[in-house]
């Protein structure tokens, strides 16, 4: 069975210039393997509410971003180190911020 993902460089790219386009501001914070690599996203909304997005895969294939950690004052530290532990596991991975209103929503309406 062929694997017909997108390559991770034009999802990228796709996000960003969507989340622009919609009033909000998106960055690479740190660049991943071109074509297969994980994309974990962070959301925040006017730098507060940051959730960490990761594709989980489904029982009937699919891949939706699910919130794996939602950083609050009391984890912060934790939150943080986290990410970093995840860019050490996966050194390929994408990761991305997306500063957007109801970024809840607008996850949600991605498909995978």
């Amino acid at each position: 069975m062929s694997d017909a993902r997108l390559p991770a460089h034009l999802e990228v790219s796709a996000l960003l210039r969507l989340v622009e386009s919609n009033g909000g501001f998106a960055a690479v914070l740190q660049r991943g393997e071109r074509d297969a690599g994980t994309i974990m996203i962070l959301t925040t909304e006017r730098g507060n509410n940051t959730i960490l997005w990761e594709r989980m895969p489904q029982l009937d294939n699919s891949r939706p971003y699910t919130r794996s950690r939602t950083q609050g004052v009391e984890n912060k530290k934790d939150f943080d180190e986290y990410i970093q532990r995840r860019m050490r596991q996966d050194p390929d991975a994408w990761v991305i911020e997306l500063d957007i209103v109801n970024a809840e929503r607008f996850i949600s309406t991605m498909v995978t």
